[in-house]
């Protein structure tokens, strides 16, 4: 397994968290131990209103000069949010927007793009929406293969999250160039058998992201009982093996299925410590040791 930073975690997306542009963070990667990087596919990273021809130039050779690879395109879709806007074609400016992420990935030395299915809305069957979906990324993957790329599905959005709900959504999608980029942190939020999920996609993993994570409990106090009532659980980002995912055994069982994609590592929430450059690189550092096991 080959180890990637993705760039969201030096993107500035929460509160505290630094920014770091791609020319400063292509070198930080390299320096910190890193195989490859994930580049986040919008401002302030590689938004594609951004990546003129010679700008895709300047970050190529900058990845060269690093001994860098361009692991993945992170693209970011929600391919049910017609359903807010009905008579805005969403689904397609999405699709054309993935069709050029995969444009980019290709220009970059690349030959993956990340994608999310849908988040799911209240004002419309489920089923709806997982056909949206299903007929949106065929499309995209379509499309991707004039470039030969493969679009990879992250378990992230509600469409398709529980893993068996992903294997069904890549085999219904059936296109050779879909495939799962899937992530341990759902099925282990999901409390199911993170070893039986990992088989169970095997024939579809070409990629997982990985952020570890402690639980919070959460209550609200309601006087006319003088006590409190229990809500949803609140989850912290920590450094690699202090949070409750087993990644052990979601890695070594990758590593039984022959799995040799990328392991990419994000800080994209907020981080015990703070996002502080020296904190990032802290833990972005503490991930290279930890993988070394694997």
């Amino acid at each position: 397994m080959k180890i990637a930073l993705h760039s969201v975690s030096y993107a500035g997306v929460w509160q505290g968290q630094i920014t770091l542009s791609i020319d400063d963070f292509i070198p930080k990667a390299k320096k910190l131990g890193y195989d490859a990087v994930m580049l986040t596919a919008k401002r302030p990273h590689a938004s594609l209103l951004d990546m003129t021809q010679s700008r895709r130039v300047q970050v190529r050779e900058l990845l060269e000069k690093n001994d860098l690879k361009l692991a993945c395109m992170a693209g970011y879709t929600d391919f049910c949010s017609e359903l807010d806007t009905p008579g805005i074609p969403l689904r397609e400016m999405q699709i054309l927007y993935v069709t050029e992420l995969a444009r980019l990935a290709k220009d970059l030395g690349g030959n993956l793009v990340r994608i999310f299915t849908g988040f799911e809305r209240q004002n419309a069957s489920y089923d709806l929406q997982w056909d949206w979906c299903v007929k949106s990324i065929k499309e995209c993957a379509k499309r991707a293969s004039d470039f030969d790329v493969i679009i990879g599905i992250q378990n992230h959005h509600d469409i398709g999250a529980d893993y068996q709900s992903l294997y069904d959504m890549i085999v219904d999608i059936d296109e050779p160039n879909c495939k799962a980029m899937f992530d341990a942190w759902a099925p282990a939020l999901h409390g199911v058998d993170i070893i039986s999920a990992v088989k169970k996609l095997a024939p579809f993993i070409v990629h997982t992201t990985v952020a570890d994570y402690v639980i919070r409990q959460r209550f609200k106090y309601v006087p006319k009982y003088v006590n409190y009532e229990h809500q949803l659980s609140a989850i912290r980002a920590v450094p690699m093996g202090k949070g409750f995912i087993d990644y052990k055994s979601f890695l070594t069982t990758l590593k039984e299925i022959g799995f040799d994609g990328y392991v990419g590592y994000e800080m994209c929430s907020m981080l015990e410590g703070g996002g502080s450059e020296e904190n990032l690189d802290r833990c972005a550092k503490i991930f290279v040791e930890y993988m070394k096991q694997f």
